[in-house]
């Protein structure tokens, strides 16, 4: 059939307050342009982050209940064990409050000053980690991922002549290579399994542990079914326990392929590296059966776990992402292609091409579609990449907007109403202009930093 419905009924809901564009010129105003700092209450159609933002299922809410409070071996933490081994037979688990707690501790044992890490691509927070230690983050995602209209399958394919050049160059001072699937950063690209397992036997040949940041796992695994030769017949969780065979380790966070609004975890083969993050978790965290969560939230893990892998819930996913994706590369605005799988991109410096990188098309782009159409979105270029740590500024490699869809939240109207504020938008997108950053902190500015319109 043409039309997408969804796999599932809804049987809560909560309301949507209508704002005039009027009103949200003001709000803009009154928080400096910076979308983060808006209200939810005054926002139409949140498409900020699919982090947390997921609704939860029956099974989820009555799992909740079923959570034990216990300060430690709380069944709850049994249950989300061996739901977490059951798709990655990782030796030591060990769960976190959410992905960045996970990578803090990580890269807080194995980073620092004089250490290099590279990746496909970095995301904000793993480079925000990665930077706070005093090492560096490096991107080696293949040329196909930064070419928004190629459309080659796996555009978040790791460039394997450059890692083992990079890996030569730096010899012991990398602690790990890492990928991410998907590349959230290079527009929801997927890996291909065969990627995953060329980098894993390129670190082991090196003798550099292999780390996936592995958010939007679920997803990855549906692309690599969809994609790559011989996997079409194979099932999801088949796929999935194959690529997390090929890796050391794990940084998680739960609040995107698991359906969970809060967790994460850290995982690996390692046990004298897991016996000092368990250290280190207690310290920062919590006991390691609950890490910073409360039982009940480490039991909504485990059901998520096993609703994800559902195909029909991840062909839904990923077709409401290709519908928006095809109705507004029809009217001509540049996408990132083919359709992520966990938001739309915008190619926002092509599209807005008279607004200069460092004059942020990204932030121009993004503060029109909440005004026009009460939309909230996050700018994936020049203000989240662009800034160095040692203070200088040059444009990111893209330029992009990203509508990161919450999962199983909205319906096939949101998404026509979505493509009709992009026709608004169409209309004036001439008239755009770009922005300055009047204030910002040293690091990750585009959460806190504070906007001026430029004439």
């Amino acid at each position: 059939m043409k039309t997408i419905i969804e796999p599932f009924r809804i049987k809560s809901v909560e309301p949507i307050r209508f704002t005039t564009r009027e009103e949200r010129q003001a709000l803009l105003k009154s928080v400096d342009y910076n979308l983060f700092a808006l209200k939810s209450e005054d926002v139409i159609i949140d498409l900020l982050t699919d982090s947390g933002t997921s609704a939860m299922s029956a099974e989820q809410w009555a799992a909740i209940m079923r959570g034990d409070e216990s300060y430690a071996g709380s069944p709850s933490f049994i249950r989300f064990e061996a739901a977490v081994r059951d798709l990655m037979d990782f030796k030591h688990i060990i769960p976190t409050h959410q992905g960045r707690a996970a990578e803090a501790i990580l890269f807080s044992l194995i980073a620092g000053p004089g250490k290099v890490i590279p990746s496909n691509t970095h995301f904000d927070t793993t480079r925000g980690n990665i930077e706070g230690t005093g090492a560096r983050a490096f991107d080696l995602v293949i040329a196909e991922g930064k070419d928004p209209q190629n459309l080659h399958p796996f555009k978040g394919n790791m460039d394997l002549d450059k890692l083992e050049a990079f890996l030569v160059e730096h010899g012991d001072a990398v602690p790990c290579v890492m990928t991410t699937i998907t590349n959230n950063a290079g527009g929801g690209q997927p890996v291909s399994l065969e990627n995953i397992r060329a980098t894993a036997k390129i670190s082991r040949a090196h003798n550099v542990p292999f780390i996936i940041d592995s958010c939007r796992f679920a997803e990855n695994a549906w692309f690599i079914k969809q994609r790559e030769p011989g996997q079409g017949d194979r099932s999801i969780k088949d796929i999935v326990r194959d690529m997390f065979e090929l890796a050391d380790g794990m940084t998680m966070s739960a609040k995107k392929d698991a359906f969970a609004n809060i967790g994460g975890w850290l995982a690996m083969n390692d046990d004298d590296l897991a016996q000092k993050a368990r250290t280190r978790l207690i310290q920062t965290e919590g006991f390691p059966t609950y890490g910073g969560l409360a039982g009940r939230d480490l039991d909504a893990i485990a059901q998520g776990l096993s609703e994800i892998i559902n195909e029909d819930y991840l062909r839904y996913r990923v077709r409401t992402n290709e519908y928006i994706v095809e109705r507004l590369d029809a009217m001509g605005i540049p996408v990132v292609k083919p359709a992520g799988g966990h938001a739309v991109f915008i190619d926002a410096r092509a599209w807005l091409d008279h607004v200069e990188p460092l004059k942020y098309p990204g932030q121009a782009l993004a503060v029109a579609l909440y005004e026009i159409g009460g939309i909230r979105s996050c700018e994936i270029g020049t203000v989240m990449f662009g800034r160095h740590p040692d203070g200088s500024e040059s444009p990111a490699a893209m330029d992009l907007v990203r509508l990161a869809m919450p999962r199983r939240v909205y319906t096939q109207s949101h998404a026509d109403y979505i493509v009709e504020v992009f026709e608004e938008v169409q209309a004036t997108k001439d008239d755009l202009r770009g922005f300055e950053i009047v204030e910002e902190p040293p690091m990750m500015r585009h959460f806190t930093a504070k906007f001026g319109k430029l004439g």
